[in-house]
């Protein structure tokens, strides 16, 4: 009697065990510091500032929900950079443009006062009026464009101007995606021959820095066009 009065006893300590452990199984993947990859929202006035500035200069504003610029700064020297710097990411807009406007999305931007701009260090994905620009246009300026490096593919659609594009701009580990309207239309390895080749050549020979590292702020470009984000997001890969 004593002896299945013990068996019981420790069948009953065994299934208990089991159980809490799995409650807690159960609570910690609940827990949400166990979360991975979550959307970050950049659409707080904190979270941009001025490049090579401590504040949002006054060619953008940010509220009800859209960040505006209002394309006074000219061609160089009104950009806005995120407070935050990201390696591996995935940043998701929506964007619309003036007609004949130009602008630009980048990543991996080197802040310093020796540049006076972000596209000289950043890779841009190019934001721009195709149909209503004024000047001739090379292929790989075009909207979705991976500017002066890579043109976009036959996936891609454009909104007319006054009409939401979506935007996701996406870096990990060297391999980059462009995405336009739920279409990818840009895809390259940063590491590989065919980057270097084009990283060596052309428009970046003049800017030795262009692209030289794989951290860095994000940065939304003032190009002399009024240009309207919103649902901006970006989240670590």
């Amino acid at each position: 009697m004593r002896r299945i009065l013990v068996l019981v006893c420790m069948l009953s300590m065994v299934v208990a065990c089991k159980q809490n452990k799995k409650e807690s199984q159960v609570v910690e993947k609940s827990t949400p510091e166990t979360i991975e990859n979550e959307w970050i929202s950049l659409m707080g006035a904190d979270q941009w500032r001025g490049y090579n500035q401590d504040s949002l200069p006054g060619n953008w504003v940010i509220k009800d929900d859209i960040i505006e610029c209002f394309g006074t700064a000219g061609d160089v020297g009104g950009d806005i950079i995120s407070t935050e710097q990201y390696d591996n990411f995935e940043f998701s807009l929506e964007w619309k443009i003036s007609k004949g406007g130009n602008s630009g999305i980048f990543y991996h931007v080197v802040e310093d006062t020796i540049y006076h701009s972000p596209y000289q260090t950043g890779p841009e994905y190019q934001i721009l009026d195709d149909e209503g620009f004024p000047d001739p246009l090379e292929d790989w300026q075009t909207a979705g464009s991976n500017y002066a490096m890579h043109p976009t593919n036959s996936n891609k659609v454009l909104k007319p101007v006054g009409e939401w594009n979506s935007t996701r701009v996406i870096f990990n580990k060297g391999k980059v995606e462009h995405w336009l309207n739920g279409e990818k239309v840009v895809e390259f390895d940063k590491f590989s021959d065919d980057w270097k080749a084009k990283r060596n050549s052309g428009k970046w020979n003049d800017y030795p820095d262009y692209g030289n590292v794989e951290n860095g702020y994000l940065g939304l470009q003032d190009h002399g066009a009024g240009v309207w984000f919103r649902n901006v997001k970006v989240r670590r890969l």
